[in-house]
């Protein structure tokens, strides 16, 4: 095995990240181990899909990948963009902590980062296919997608390719995932939209939304979702997320939209920290409050 050693521009609240990481798992594509402090999936690389297991520990992030793949340190950046490890997450803590509301959070894990997704078109399919349901079932449904149609490589499946998923009925796709028809479609006109060849890449996020919009299926709240974890865009708030809203308070979207203009230009950030304290702290410990 070859050996990449990466270290992040500031702390790293490893945990968090590990624990994001394996909530948004792919059975069947990503293998999450959170007390072992790895997560292993496939990223694509010169072609073809590479086995990647990253380790992370106080200092630093260890990858793992395979000693036969070409040009292994080609997957640094990658690596780095996916974990936001280049984010110099002290200078954004500090700017964040300047806010009484959001501070006991970014006290708790200063260093919160902007986890994204290896590849644009499965932050895109896997946001749709969860869109109106829980996580588990979000899940669930991209588990059965892998199953049927995933391309096996290294003891795991890729997802399929925008071409070659634009190629499947929807009834056959209906049928091996369980959606609804609605969300069959809009999986449908997602795939065909990058199957040809676009892309939300160098988009600023104003035009990322407008192009994400005019997708059927799609609306506010995953155009802005998307915004934050496939673009990865520093300053963008999802006003219309109910998780973010009830750790403010069970606020409504104008007073969220109104309360996240004290974050800018980290409002990605703040937004990670209300979903992080919504899912991994206990009750009573760091909540924010408006």
């Amino acid at each position: 095995m070859t050996l990449l050693r990466l270290v992040p521009q500031g702390p790293t609240d490893s945990e968090t990240v590990l624990r994001m990481l394996a909530a948004h798992a792919i059975p069947g594509a990503e293998e999450a181990d959170v007390p072992g402090r790895t997560h292993t999936r496939l990223l694509p690389h010169a072609g073809a899909p590479v086995r990647v297991t990253v380790t992370f520990a106080e200092d630093q992030v260890a990858v793992e990948l395979p000693d036969e793949i070409p040009d292994p340190d080609g997957l640094a950046a990658p690596v780095r963009r996916w974990l936001d490890l280049d984010s110099d997450t002290t200078r954004i803590a500090d700017a964040l902590a300047a806010d009484p509301l959001i501070r006991p959070l970014v006290e708790h894990r200063p260093g919160i980062r902007l986890i994204g997704y290896p590849d644009e078109f499965e932050a895109v399919i896997a946001t749709v296919v969860g869109q109106q349901v829980s996580l588990a079932a979000a899940r669930t449904f991209m588990g059965r997608l892998v199953a049927a149609y995933g391309t096996p490589a290294a003891g795991l499946k890729a997802l399929p390719a925008p071409q070659n998923l634009a190629a499947i009925p929807d009834a056959d796709l209906q049928a091996a995932i369980g959606l609804t028809g609605a969300r069959t479609r809009a999986l449908r006109a997602v795939a065909e939209k990058w199957a040809d060849g676009f892309t939300l890449a160098h988009l600023t996020a104003d035009e990322a939304r407008r192009a994400l919009l005019a997708l059927p299926g799609i609306g506010p709240w995953t155009a802005d979702y998307l915004t934050v974890r496939a673009l990865q865009h520093p300053d963008t708030f999802a006003p219309g997320d109910l998780v973010a809203r009830r750790a403010l308070g069970s606020v409504t979207a104008d007073q969220a939209r109104t309360i996240a203009e004290r974050w800018v230009p980290w409002r990605s950030y703040a937004l990670m920290h209300l979903w992080a304290d919504a899912a991994y702290t206990a009750p009573g410990r760091g909540r924010a409050r408006a």
